[in-house]
């Protein structure tokens, strides 16, 4: 997992929690907490994080890779090249990340492995897709859909169903609430 995903993390851990739970979750976890952007790591670090947060906040690991991932949305937006041509709304950004951000982050670190994204169907107001990760990391995808939708000023309602035992792979039933 790429480093950016770690410092950014420790970012908005901080700016929500403050830099003494933030501390306590490192020491807890047994983290040094020195994660560079561009580095690899293993996902299994971030994990132990959310794992260690969740039990001195009390929140649930679930909700907070949900924050995590919707937090993190505009600042991750801000690293990517620029992509002309797409039309700005929160379905056809989503569509983009698999065909273009994907690929991106794949020719600037041939190691890393994003997540796969699946489209099963699409209208102008609803998308199924499928999420494919050994990370099973479901719920920061969730944010970031929500962080996505926020970014446009639209509201888009979220499901989700994992598709397997070990939720690697889940489905996400997206409507966009037209006003």
């Amino acid at each position: 997992m790429k480093g950016i995903i770690f410092t950014e993390f420790l970012d908005i851990i901080e700016d929500a929690f403050g830099l003494e739970v933030c501390q306590k979750m490192l020491d807890q976890a047994s983290d040094i907490g020195v994660y560079t952007a561009v580095g690899s790591y293993d996902h299994r670090a971030l994990v132990t994080l959310i794992v260690t947060l969740s039990k001195i906040t009390g929140v649930s690991a679930e909700d907070l890779q949900e924050v995590y991932g919707e937090a993190v949305f505009t600042r991750l937006l801000q690293t990517l090249p620029a992509m002309t041509g797409i039309q700005q709304d929160t379905f056809n950004f989503i569509k983009k990340v698999e065909d273009h951000i994907h690929t991106e982050v794949k020719k600037l670190y041939p190691d890393a492995t994003p997540p796969q994204f699946d489209f099963i169907s699409e209208t102008k107001t609803h998308m199924v897709m499928d999420y494919k990760s050994a990370r099973c990391m479901s719920h920061v995808c969730l944010g970031l859909i929500k962080g996505c939708a926020k970014h446009f000023g639209q509201t888009v309602h979220v499901t989700m169903a994992p598709l397997n035992k070990s939720k690697s792979h889940v489905r996400f039933n997206l409507d966009l609430i037209v006003e």
